[in-house]
């Protein structure tokens, strides 16, 4: 029996099933939102506070070369208060370097955990710019330099290290620069052309020897380390005269700095600043050329003869070019300062001056050539040319305004140099290394010196003695360059040996080379007190010609003499055509061009020169003369030394004599005790006659 159906039992209204779950979901969601939102202003917290750290950090690490820099100026004034000579101010800058490397180091805790590594082995080459993403949120990441397997866990974590430790662009793009350009604004012509064969000499032949030299012992100093087992790494031939290059930019700032303040023997100081300044141009150039040489083959650091000659030619075109737009800049400043009326504005002409000189070394680099060599000659042709269409204001102001930024970053990158001792994470000190250093710098630089001083000797009138040679090698200080040329490249082994090496061969030869410079010149009785502005002393003779042969001739023919051949052609041609369109001095182009070039000449000759009775005198041309006609112009009366011009006659015979007509001798009389104008074609010298009343 089927039993009967029972009716169905109806359920209570209620929120449906997916209503409900719609509901769940969206409290979920407005959870998840709130804590995103949580953890997303977190974020943000957490990275204003890191940003506001890290300027802190960054304040606190400028704060600190800045109170070095001050530090080492109340140094620097005590000492030559109390005439203290056996410590220079590089010296006291690299010990109080060396002084908060110390405290940086050793004296603070680290500031943040080690990080995580991540693997990567299936990539043959490192990333210079890494993008990873953490949690959909992407990070850029730098390449800062390879860190050996042994060193993995020993990675210094100490924030204040990792901000006082300098991009080395900075020293090259900013700190080298000023003092490239002030060794070439600052240069004292007369004489620096008075040894320029001899500095030429010094600077190229000189600094290949010794870069050869040097390179070739310590491939013999690497060999052995490899012997004794040493060397933990590659150490290649090329790596070796790459250290060469970069050992042999000698810097003698302390020396130099001695000298000036005992008025030392001028020519010696005109050698040892010339082969400096244009040293240092040439083993950049080197090492640049060195970097360039790639042999064909498997074996990349052997030698190839096309490969040497193509390191030849990157030699060459880099310097050509480099001093080639140097100077085109140096033209351009001077042209748009003489055509322009700046100098009714002397803040605007030192700001474009300074803007100029320095785009040079950023011009340079950016189209492939030296911007050290650049700049240097920039220096040089803004001096000659560009100085002269300066106003009074300008002229000072440029010349303190590169003095200062010299004396600040060489005293900068010094200081530096004390910190890097103990704040650089990649040092490696090798002992045989870098006593096998020492030797090879002691016998590249006596190569250097000595061989080249004996065949300079045979066509030097005026000898350099053996007391300036054993100066000169003695003065083989090592300094900035040196130090910016190591530290731009550190990612090797061999890079990082030769970085720790360099800063240990500066130390030594600033602190114990420089601090023996004053006993070393009495012991080798180099003469001091001697004006290095202050021109030959005249001879008695109240009147001499530079063009005699004779024993008086030669003591006052001491520029002529020393000279070379080619400078005197070239001083003709600068004088008489370059200065006149260049700036306001010289002669005017009326008299020195052609008659059919009269237009071009007045629209080129500066309205000041026809102004001026008197013409600017020119601070280089002194005793230099370069034809054998000499002319003694007083009002319309003409002296010469060929023969006679209106009614007064002097003649002079090749020997240098003189013999004085009476006619001569009372305009002498007439003319008393001033400077009078001697003139040779457009090129003024001035005599002091002797007042024979």
């Amino acid at each position: 029996m089927v039993p009967p159906l029972r009716p169905a039992r109806r359920a209570s209204p209620g929120p449906p099933q997916p209503l409900l779950l719609g509901l769940l979901l969206l409290l979920l969601q407005l959870c998840r939102g709130l804590r995103a939102e949580d953890s997303s202003a977190m974020e943000e917290i957490a990275t204003e506070k890191e940003a506001e750290e890290s300027h802190r950090q960054d304040s606190v690490s400028l704060l600190t070369f800045i109170l070095l820099l001050t530090l080492t100026i109340l140094t620097i004034w005590l000492f030559k208060h109390r005439r203290v000579r056996f410590l220079h101010e590089t010296g006291l800058a690299m010990i109080y370097g060396l002084i908060v490397g110390v405290i940086l180091r050793y004296g603070i805790p680290a500031t943040s955990g080690h990080d995580k590594s991540l693997s990567c082995s299936q990539e043959d080459r490192p990333f210079s710019t890494l993008l990873v993403n953490v949690s959909g949120k992407f990070f850029e990441y730098t390449l800062k330099g390879e860190i050996s397997p042994g060193k993995i866990n020993n990675v210094e974590q100490n924030d204040m290290l990792r901000k006082v430790t300098f991009d080395p662009e900075v020293f090259f793009n900013i700190l080298l620069p000023p003092i490239i350009f002030h060794a070439g604004y600052s240069l004292k012509k007369r004489h620096f052309f008075r040894n320029l064969g001899s500095i030429l000499a010094y600077a190229f032949l000189g600094t290949a020897v010794s870069c050869f030299i040097i390179g070739n012992l310590m491939y013999g100093v690497v060999k052995l380390m490899k012997l004794v087992g040493q060397l933990s790494d590659k150490f290649y031939y090329t790596d070796c005269l790459l250290f060469g290059a970069i050992i042999s930019a000698t810097d003698p700032v302390t020396v130099l700095a001695i000298f000036n303040e005992l008025h030392a023997d001028v020519d010696l100081y005109a050698l040892l600043f010339g082969e400096s300044v244009l040293n240092d141009a040439v083993a950049i150039v080197l090492s640049s050329s060195i970097v360039a040489y790639q042999p064909t083959g498997l074996n990349t650091h052997a030698f190839d003869a096309a490969a040497f000659f193509k390191s030849v030619g990157v030699f060459l075109g880099i310097f050509s070019g480099s001093f080639a737009m140097g100077a085109v800049t140096g033209v351009v400043t001077a042209l748009v300062t003489k055509f322009t009326k700046l100098h009714c504005f002397p803040l605007l002409e030192t700001a474009l001056f300074f803007l100029m000189s320095w785009s040079t070394f950023l011009l340079a680099e950016a189209c492939g050539f030296t911007g050290v060599v650049a700049v240097l000659f920039c220096g040089i042709t803004q001096a000659h040319y560009t100085y002269n269409n300066l106003s009074v204001e300008s002229r000072s102001r440029t010349k303190q305004l590169f003095e200062v930024l010299h004396f600040l970053a060489e005293n900068f990158i010094f200081s530096y140099m004390g910190l890097a001792l103990f704040t650089f994470q990649k040092h490696i000190f090798s002992p045989i290394f870098i006593i096998g250093a020492f030797i090879a710098i002691f016998l590249g630089r006596a190569a250097h010196i000595y061989p080249l001083s004996f065949f300079l000797n045979l066509g030097r009138r005026h000898k350099i003695g053996w007391n300036f040679q054993h100066m000169m090698m003695f003065s083989g200080l090592r300094g900035a360059m040196a130090f910016a040329l190591a530290i731009r490249d550190t990612a090797t082994y061999s890079h990082q040996m030769m970085f720790s090496t360099t800063l240990l061969i500066v130390f030594f030869t600033v602190w114990i080379i420089g601090g023996g410079t004053t006993p070393m010149l009495s012991w080798l009785n180099i003469r001091v007190g001697v004006d290095p502005d202050q021109d030959p002393p005249p001879s008695n003779d109240s009147f001499q010609v530079l063009q005699g042969d004779g024993p008086d001739a030669a003591r006052g023919n001491r520029t002529k003499q020393e000279s070379a051949w080619i400078f005197r052609l070239w001083y003709s041609f600068d004088h008489n055509y370059l200065k006149p369109i260049l700036t306001h001095s010289g002669p005017p182009l009326t008299t020195t061009l052609p008659a059919w070039c009269g237009l071009l000449a007045r629209c080129l000759t500066s309205p000041q020169v026809y102004e001026n009775q008197e013409q600017l005198r020119d601070e280089d041309s002194d005793f230099i003369l370069n034809d054998g006609e000499l002319t003694l112009t007083y009002g319309d009366s003409t002296i010469t030394a060929n023969g006679s011009s209106g009614s007064h006659t002097a003649t002079t015979s090749l020997e240098g004599r003189r013999t004085k007509s009476s006619s001569e001798e009372a305009l002498e009389r007439d003319l008393g005790m001033g400077d009078h104008e001697v003139s040779s074609r457009g090129t003024r010298l001035v005599f002091p006659l002797e007042d024979n009343a």
